[in-house]
Formats: structure tokens, C-alpha cells, sequence
């Protein structure tokens, strides 16, 4: 059951991901026009430096969330295929050669 709940919640959070990556691409595009447009106005200026930050703030979201839905996304079955490692302590191996 947790397996389950696991999925669903990296489903939901990547749905969430792809509505805030257009967001992101929205807003890095609306502050590279308005940084250009503050610096052809008003080069040097406090609004112009402003809007450069914040254009690189949500540039820099924007290529973290492209990279994270980049991902493939994990399968729902993807546990049930995969076999489990197993491992034996330094001690269980101690005991098994006496």
C-alpha cells in the first residue's frame, strides 16, 4: 500500500511541477522584456538591475524544474520487478566459515 501512495504522490507532485514550469517560462519571459526594455530606457538604473535578478531567479527555476521533469518517471510496477540485493553483515560472513 505504501508503494502505492509513493507513486500517486510523485504523480501529483510532478503534475504540480509541470503547472509551475509554465509559470516559470512565463515569468522568465515577462522580466527578460522588461529588463531589456528598463535597460534601453533607463540603463544602470535600480529597476533595470532589479529585473535582471529576478529574471535570473526564475531562469534558474525554470532549468531546475526542466531538468527534474527530464526524468523518466517511475513506473508503478517498478517494485514488483525488481528483485531484492542480498547482504550478509561482516558477521553473518564470520560465523558461515567457522
Amino acid at each position: 500500500m505504501t508503494a502505492m501512495t509513493e507513486s500517486s504522490g510523485r504523480s501529483v507532485a510532478r503534475q504540480g511541477l509541470r503547472r509551475m514550469h509554465g509559470f516559470y517560462a512565463a515569468g522568465s519571459l515577462l522580466w527578460a522584456i522588461t529588463a531589456a526594455w528598463t535597460g534601453w530606457l533607463h540603463p544602470g538604473t535600480r529597476q533595470m538591475w532589479v529585473s535582471l535578478l529576478l529574471l535570473i531567479v526564475f531562469t534558474g527555476l525554470l532549468i531546475t524544474t526542466s531538468l527534474y521533469l527530464r526524468e523518466p518517471a517511475p513506473s508503478l510496477h517498478a517494485a514488483a520487478r525488481c528483485r531484492p540485493v542480498e547482504r550478509h553483515s561482516a558477521a553473518t560472513a564470520r560465523h558461515t566459515r567457522a
